[in-house]
């Protein structure tokens, strides 16, 4: 059964709809490199279109009912919208859930040393990479430090033309002969993806200082005001931007230079880094591709993608009042197994929608447990696209194809389909269903040849509450890599879904 190509059903009216809402997640995905990011700019679009803080009307008292737009948000790091449908929530709810956070570099709480005249930050890596991909590539930094006093410093830098950018250091292959013979798994060590950061030393008062403004280069920064979501502008004072000067030559002076610009520009000192969460991301904006500009390439679209089509389709809502309560979840820590307080797997979710139904008068367990046990949800996470390099680990009849629309996975996991959420037959053919109704282009596919790999998304988790779950995405190329590829018809087919489904 195989599944045209979306391109051919496109008039003029629908590719300039597809054009306009690639141009717009190119930019989303470009200036959200982190959970962080991509949590506060949805709840600063959710407000712009008239959604209400959750925590606000609790304080308030405020009664929730049809029509009611909320947000919560957790650490930060997660986010949940809720507009609440003509239906009673404890009817069920439909529910769109990705995951915003991505595989990456994690700076470790002690990361800064020196060796050999260079400054180097230690790092860990978050989620399933390939550790070679990510030498000899430009690197930007992002994330927050929280000093002692109370004060969170947001840190960007890399990704505004005018900042430098950082990168891991990889071998010359005229020295290579040993690493080439390597496993690809060993080929770069995970203790080895150091970030090198710096090479000039802090000079002490006998040289020269030449007062360049050093400080000012390393790039942008804010500090939140502790609400998720709200950002003010400013930072430590660099109008004083020279180098100091110290009256010897410090121990570790390419470090101590280091220090001396970070102190400059954010005010944080090196015990600031025990209370940080810095990320090493690829530097640089996501970009059409193909001569034809039918693609996008950019970092992070494992799940970003699929967040921000979930995101666009509950916005699109605006102030109708859908039949059933529709929610957006977006969540982090799903590559990492979906854990901790920000995660899929803890109460968020289920004490978000309790806090709801209080507020709209089904304050109840049981009105509870009806209502997730009669939702349905698609989990939104990108499924891989076959690629004809590697067309041994695919099995071409059950594989997704980039521009041939939104993809359902009834299972993924490994291993006997371990691991996975298992659709069931009669919610696939609702599904099916609600895609057909809306004309959206759909396919089916399986992560790769049976016994080749596998994996898997939150699905499993909301759908121990009873509620049905399938796994709805779009294809990915590279899946993982610091730079991905999805199809700008993938995109577009993806939003229309999600739309379809949350009125449905």
């Amino acid at each position: 059964m195989e599944r045209e190509v979306a391109w051919k059903k496109y008039d003029e009216a629908s590719l300039d709809e597809l054009e306009a809402l690639a141009v717009d997640y190119i930019d989303f995905i470009s200036e959200n490199k982190t959970e962080r990011e991509c949590a506060a700019a949805a709840i600063a679009a959710a407000e712009d279109a008239g959604y209400d803080s959750l925590a606000d009307c609790i304080a308030a008292g405020t009664p929730v009912g049809p029509g009611s737009k909320l947000w919560a948000c957790a650490q930060g790091k997660a986010v949940i919208l809720v507009h609440v449908g003509a239906a009673p929530i404890s009817e069920g709810m439909n529910i769109l859930g990705a995951h915003i956070d991505s595989p990456r570099l994690d700076i470790k709480q002690n990361p800064l040393y020196e060796t050999n005249d260079f400054a180097l930050l230690d790092t860990h890596y978050y989620g399933g990479i390939k550790n070679y991909q990510w030498t000899a590539l430009p690197l930007a930094l992002h994330g927050v430090v929280a000093k002692t006093d109370g004060e969170v410093v947001e840190v960007n830098i890399g990704d505004d033309p005018a900042d430098p950018v950082f990168c891991v250091t990889d071998l010359l292959p005229h020295l290579g002969s040993q690493q080439m013979d390597k496993k690809g798994s060993k080929v770069v060590e995970g203790e080895d993806l150091d970030v090198l950061v710096g090479n000039r030393p802090l000079l002490s008062t006998g040289d020269t200082v030449d007062g360049a403004g050093n400080a000012q280069s390393l790039g942008q920064s804010t500090e939140p005001s502790g609400s998720c979501g709200t950002h003010l502008t400013g930072g430590a004072d660099s109008s004083d931007s020279g180098e100091a000067a110290s009256s010897e030559t410090p121990k570790d002076p390419v470090k101590a230079h280091v220090l001396a610009l970070l102190a400059d520009k954010y005010g944080i000192t090196e015990e600031d880094f025990l209370s940080a969460e810095l990320e090493v991301v690829p530097a640089g904006r996501a970009r059409d591709m193909g001569l034809d500009r039918s693609m996008v390439i950019g970092y992070g679209q494992d799940d970003r993608v699929c967040a921000y089509t979930s995101l666009v389709a509950q916005l699109a809502l605006g102030d109708d009042v859908p039949a059933r309560t529709a929610v957006c979840v977006l969540v982090d820590k799903e590559e990492i197994g979906s854990v901790g307080a920000s995660g899929m797997a803890s109460m968020f979710f289920e004490n978000t929608i309790a806090e709801i139904m209080a507020l709209a008068g089904e304050d109840s367990p049981i009105a509870l447990r009806r209502a997730l046990t009669r939702s349905r949800m698609l989990s939104s996470d990108v499924s891989a696209g076959f690629d004809p390099a590697y067309a041994s680990v695919f099995e071409a009849k059950n594989s997704a194809y980039l521009g041939r629309g939104l993809v359902f996975n009834k299972y993924t996991g490994s291993r006997g389909k371990s691991g996975s959420n298992d659709a069931s037959a009669e919610y696939v053919a609702l599904v099916r269903r609600i895609m057909d109704d809306a004309g959206v282009s759909f396919q089916t596919a399986e992560l790769g040849r049976v016994d080749a790999g596998g994996g898997g998304t939150i699905a499993y988790i909301p759908a121990k509450y009873g509620m049905d779950v399938i796994d709805s995405g779009v294809p990915v190329l590279s899946m993982h890599s610091p730079w991905e590829v999805t199809s700008k018809a993938d995109i577009y087919e993806a939003r229309r879904g999600y739309e379809a489904f949350l009125r449905a």
